[in-house]
């Protein structure tokens, strides 16, 4: 759904400041962590992304393209599953780093780069028999009712690239520290950029 129809949800409100937070993901939580925080490589391969994320960048049915999974790490702590979803066009040029990251952070990457234009996001809440959930929770013991994610098409260079995030519980259900992050910011107020027109 829109970022705009989370306030129609039963989403707790710390998950809204996850979800809604338009600053750099990577850098939240660095900022929430008190240990080593961490990018675990799950897989990178070509493959066809799924038939959702396929509309959103463009695809044309069939299409392969670059799937990175990770895992965002704080010491041990699994918070953050993302998934990244890059069509091989987009790796041309300077953006052919994308494709060779391994453990490195996208996010910083991404951010780091002054052509980045970040379109609307989605929100959702995936449920046990989703493909995505049952990637994001293998390896937890505890396996939560839903997990709830957001997702964005990135453009670097008018290049589209699809970035998705679940916060896992050991994330949501950390305590007090985590939204200390966000002194000052308001969670009810969806981000939101125009997408760059193509050339």
């Amino acid at each position: 759904m829109p970022a705009e129809r989370l306030r129609m949800t039963n989403a707790p409100v710390d998950v809204w400041r996850w979800l809604l937070d338009p600053a750099s993901l990577t850098r939240r939580l660095q900022q929430a962590c008190t240990q080593t925080f961490r990018v675990e490589l799950l897989s990178q391969e070509r493959d066809k992304p799924m038939q959702n994320e396929a509309q959103q960048l463009g695809l044309k049915s069939g299409r392969y393209a670059l799937l990175r999974q990770v895992l965002l790490l704080c010491g041990e702590r699994r918070w953050v599953f993302a998934r990244t979803v890059i069509p091989l066009s987009t790796l041309q040029g300077r953006q052919r780093v994308l494709g060779h990251l391994g453990n490195r952070s996208l996010g910083a990457m991404l951010f780091a780069d002054k052509s980045m234009q970040r379109g609307s996001l989605e929100v959702t809440c995936l449920t046990k028999g989703a493909r995505l959930f049952d990637t994001a929770t293998r390896l937890l013991k505890r396996k939560p009712q839903c997990i709830w994610g957001r997702r964005s098409v990135f453009y670097v260079e008018n290049k589209p690239l699809l970035v998705s995030e679940f916060f896992l519980p050991e994330l949501v259900e950390c305590g007090e520290d985590v939204p200390r992050v966000w002194r000052g910011a308001s969670p009810h107020r969806a981000p939101a950029r125009r997408r760059p027109r193509r050339k």
